[in-house]
């Protein structure tokens, strides 16, 4: 098997592409043949030392990933050599093989389709967790996704659609609006040419957002928090912009709003059966088409360097998904 090898966590440019012996599940494992891994975000921290989860050196980053079962591990019964499945496993999915635990993986449905399988758990769990869960959304609230054109992002607009509410997408240039309306988007904010204040305003009837779902940070946050409706609840997903921000409190209090913390593999492994359920709930979604990933395109595993280059650079849309 060949796979990337992060010895020196200093960045993408320092991954190895090296060969080496395929291992063979333990107890509760299985062998897959990586077919597709989609990149995210916490992908690039993970090889920058700058991610919440730190493994021990050297690792094989890519953490979701899909692919046939080879072999399974004593005590595996509950999936069977030849099946697909897609697989939230943390680490190891860089590769041409993976061993992960069996209870990390998702059987998936025959027909399938492996890149969308590899782009799913990740962005649509976290979305799924954030809003139907941590924001106990309901049908004809209004929803505001900040970073909207991302991978999270555009799943929280399809997650936030299928659950009834209004969603309000906010992205950086009039392109990435146009390929969020394109998905369900009812109202869309370029917060580059736009005061997103002012546009917020605009587009709520001055009453904003019963919900900000907000994967950015940065100087974002607070304008978005001081938009927010009576009884908001504010989803703080991640920090793609870099610092995190530092929001004045009374403003929760003057709204009375919530600032939720959205974790979702912390969600999987200490709530493993709701994070069943949820992943459940996704599955049906997809097969009655109300989500779908957002493919930017994909990328043979062995460009894995240029791969971290776009994203790097903001150039993604939705997902790329790396393939063998």
């Amino acid at each position: 098997m060949h796979a990337w090898l992060c010895e020196n966590p200093i960045g993408p440019q320092a991954l190895i592409w090296r060969e080496q012996a395929t291992p063979q599940p333990q107890t509760g494992e299985v062998l897959l043949a990586v077919h597709a891994a989609g990149l995210n975000f916490p992908d690039l921290l993970i090889v920058q030392n700058k991610y919440q989860m730190k493994p021990a050196l050297p690792f094989v980053p890519g953490a979701e990933f899909a692919g046939e079962v080879l072999a399974l591990g004593p005590g595996v019964t509950h999936l069977q050599v030849g099946q697909r499945v897609a697989c939230l496993g943390g680490t190891g999915g860089f590769a041409t093989h993976a061993v992960v635990p069996a209870a990390l993986c998702t059987a998936l449905p025959p027909d399938f389709p492996v890149v969308d399988a590899a782009a799913l758990i990740m962005t649509y769990a976290t979305s799924h967790h954030a809003l139907i869960d941590r924001a106990a959304l309901r049908p004809g609230e209004t929803v505001l996704v900040l970073g909207a054109a991302g991978g999270v992002g555009t799943a929280a607009i399809q997650v936030a659609k299928a659950a009834g509410a209004r969603v309000i997408a906010a992205a950086s240039s009039d392109e990435k609006c146009a390929m969020c309306e394109s998905i369900g988007a009812d109202v869309t904010i370029n917060y580059r040419r736009e005061d997103l204040r002012a546009a917020i305003k605009l587009h709520t009837a001055n009453k904003g957002p019963d919900v900000v779902y907000d994967p950015v940070g940065g100087d974002l946050a607070e304008p978005a928090f001081r938009s927010i409706a009576w009884r908001g609840r504010y989803l703080v997903i991640g920090f793609a912009a870099g610092p995190i921000p530092a929001l004045p409190w009374n403003l929760a209090l003057l709204k009375g709003a919530s600032v939720v913390g959205v974790f979702w593999g912390d969600f999987a492994r200490r709530e493993p059966q709701a994070n069943a359920a949820a992943m459940a709930a996704l599955l049906r979604w997809y097969a009655q088409g109300k989500i779908k990933p957002v493919i930017d395109r994909t990328m043979p595993m062995a460009e894995l360097p240029s791969a971290y280059a776009r994203l790097v650079s903001r150039e993604v849309v939705g997902k790329l998904v790396l393939v063998n």
